[in-house]
């Protein structure tokens, strides 16, 4: 699809572009089977070690595209295809940024916020936007605010609808960092490259832990940590980084 832009470089970073910037980025009904296959297929690809997330001009995404006109079934099966994309982006195994280059509101704040880590411009914009539609919460706002912010803060932002800056933002702890706009580009092409220099099983396996955190209490979380470092033990991944920290080195992880 034209509308979604996939690039991959050679050494496992993959870039998707939502190029819609005559409507800010916004997804058609039809994009968000699109969005889930992606998502999966770079969970599953072995060769795919670093998904990074963007929009194209000056947006980041402006949620659903309610101008595209609406899908011919009863609603709470046309919201099937989102729940699904929301739910691949967050079981995704590798390492999700969101650079957010502009405004990102509605279901399109929540797409950034799904990502495991969020670097915004200085000139990127975030909204829960839905009320002023009428709408409630969708692509799994309801569950990332209230684990970023607190419970008060997401109550805030989704019942009054405002627009907050990056800075905001920030400070509120909704996104990682905010940098200016011209070196977003290179900060996030830095962080990418320092994730494709980690261990990419240890570190699908910290992400996976972390995800579940608020969903079990500290013993069942200390059995799926030793679970989780007894596949990392048995790896090669480990023999190198032990044998690198002996002869001072670096390590070369291959996900192996």
């Amino acid at each position: 699809m034209d509308e979604i832009q996939v690039t991959r470089s050679d050494d496992g970073v993959v870039t998707l572009k939502l190029n819609r910037p005559q409507r800010k980025n916004a997804v058609t009904f039809e994009m968000w089977d699109e969005l889930r296959s992606i998502f999966q297929t770079v969970s599953n690809s072995p060769d795919d070690r670093v998904l990074v997330i963007t929009g194209e001009g000056e947006g980041f995404c402006a949620g659903a595209d309610l101008a595209a006109g609406q899908p011919d079934r009863h609603p709470i099966h046309a919201m099937a295809p989102v729940n699904s994309a929301a739910i691949a982006l967050h079981e995704c195994s590798k390492p999700t940024i969101a650079k957010v280059n502009g405004d990102a509101v509605g279901a399109g704040m929540n797409l950034a916020l799904g990502c495991d880590l969020i670097v915004a411009s200085d000139r990127a914009r975030f909204s829960e936007i839905f009320r002023r539609r009428a709408l409630s919460l969708d692509f799994g706002g309801s569950w990332l605010l209230p684990r970023l912010i607190g419970l008060h803060k997401a109550k805030e932002l989704a019942l009054f609808g405002d627009i907050i800056n990056a800075e905001e933002a920030e400070g509120m702890g909704l996104v990682n960092r905010v940098v200016p706009h011209e070196e977003l580009d290179l900060f996030v092409d830095d962080w990418a490259k320092r994730l494709l220099d980690g261990p990419p099983l240890a570190l699908g396996l910290s992400k996976k832990l972390l995800n579940n955190a608020f969903h079990q209490g500290l013993s069942e979380s200390l059995e799926a940590e030793a679970s989780a470092q007894t596949v990392n033990l048995t790896s090669q991944d480990v023999r190198e980084g032990f044998a690198a920290f002996l002869e001072k080195r670096p390590p070369k992880f291959q996900g192996r």
